[in-house]
């Protein structure tokens, strides 16, 4: 039991220098490979620290030669930009001057939910409310607010159609039903199978955005005068 107790002292003391030396990063803002090397160094290090059998120095040694990798990629990413791209990946411009970027979205295995919600992280609830959205290679979400004064009630935009499928519950909420709400798309020259994503908010206000065209928003009475 002592013996375990002081190897784990040890295997502690030797993770705590190389993760300092490793930088001062949160788990949040690591790039992939450091997150793997991270995971593989406490994967080692568990190993002597409960095996009594193993020599305590083959840990350290595999533990060693992790976070010589670590350091050689790191030198690998500031030397050049290509393999800095091939090594973490690069940024992804999701929200542009046009709209939603669906093929940069499709890149990182996302959809229209998971810019909205991680939207809704950084405190923006409608997609209007950007100019530029960037998921960084490191997976943190940037925005880049339009400069513009911000006027009337704010009020929680909900999604009603993605990729040509219509959200029947939330469109619920809305007041429409299925048949009604073709109609009103009809009605403003519109097909639905052509839209790629459209919310619409209890003040009635809707971003809507077709495939291969620049986003628009407009207004839209909802039945009944219902609010949100």
């Amino acid at each position: 039991m002592v013996i375990i107790f002081i190897r784990s002292l040890i295997i502690f003391a030797v993770l705590l220098v190389l993760m300092r030396l490793m930088g001062k990063r949160q788990i949040g803002e690591m790039q992939p490979f450091e997150f793997v090397i991270t995971l593989l160094i406490a994967e080692l290090a568990c190993i002597p620290m409960a095996d009594v059998s193993i020599p305590l120095i083959y840990g350290i040694v595999a533990i060693l030669a992790v976070f010589i990798l670590h350091q050689l990629f790191s030198v690998l990413e500031q030397k050049s930009r290509t393999a800095k791209k091939i090594i973490s990946g690069s940024p992804s411009l999701v929200i542009n001057k046009d709209g939603v970027n669906f093929d940069e979205l499709a890149k990182n295995n996302m959809d229209i939910d998971d810019l909205i919600e991680a939207m809704r992280a950084s405190g923006y609830s409608s997609l209007d409310e950007l100019d530029y959205a960037i998921f960084e290679s490191n997976g943190k979400f940037s925005a880049f607010e339009k400069n513009k004064e911000k006027k009337g009630p704010k009020s929680l935009p909900i999604l009603l159609v993605s990729n040509g499928i219509i959200i029947e519950q939330n469109l619920q909420k809305t007041g429409f039903d299925t048949a009604s709400f073709s109609e009103k798309i009809k009605s403003l020259n519109r097909d639905i199978e052509n839209i790629v994503v459209m919310t619409i908010d209890g003040n009635g206000k809707v971003y809507i955005q077709e495939k291969n065209k620049k986003y628009e928003v407009i207004k839209m009475e909802l039945p009944g005068g219902i609010r949100w």
